[in-house]
């Protein structure tokens, strides 16, 4: 099994900024791709950003420029830093991870527990 902790998130003001993380543990062999995605009250969940094991990154294009991406191997860790928040950025975010874990061959999807964000105007 894998287990997911997230932090960071809480109340900034519109401009304000945010860093949050999200730790894997458990019997990992190797983590690949890692994620984050948000859902705001009444929307369905959506792709944030997301990182592959090499380093490569993609962004929702409400996310460009203003969020960045990233992990730390060592630590299995993935932290998404959000500068230039805004009242649309509000949402629960949510980490996801797609790993091996040691005796197994299919990758598995987990989802971390969410964390509040909110932007106020």
């Amino acid at each position: 099994q894998v287990q997911l902790v997230e932090s960071g998130g809480g109340l900034v003001q519109a401009g304000g900024s945010l860093r949050l993380s999200c730790a894997a543990s458990g019997s990992i062999f190797r983590i690949n791709g890692m994620g984050w995605y948000r859902q705001a009250p009444g929307k369905q969940r959506e792709l944030v950003a997301t990182i592959t094991s090499g380093g490569s990154t993609a962004y929702a294009d409400s996310a460009k420029g203003r969020f960045t991406i990233s992990r730390d191997n060592a630590k299995n860790t993935v932290y998404l830093q959000m500068n230039s928040l805004k009242p649309e950025d509000t949402a629960v975010y949510y980490c996801n991870v797609l790993a091996v874990l040691w005796g197994e061959l299919t990758t598995r999807s987990t989802w971390g527990q969410g964390t509040q964000v909110t932007v106020s105007s």
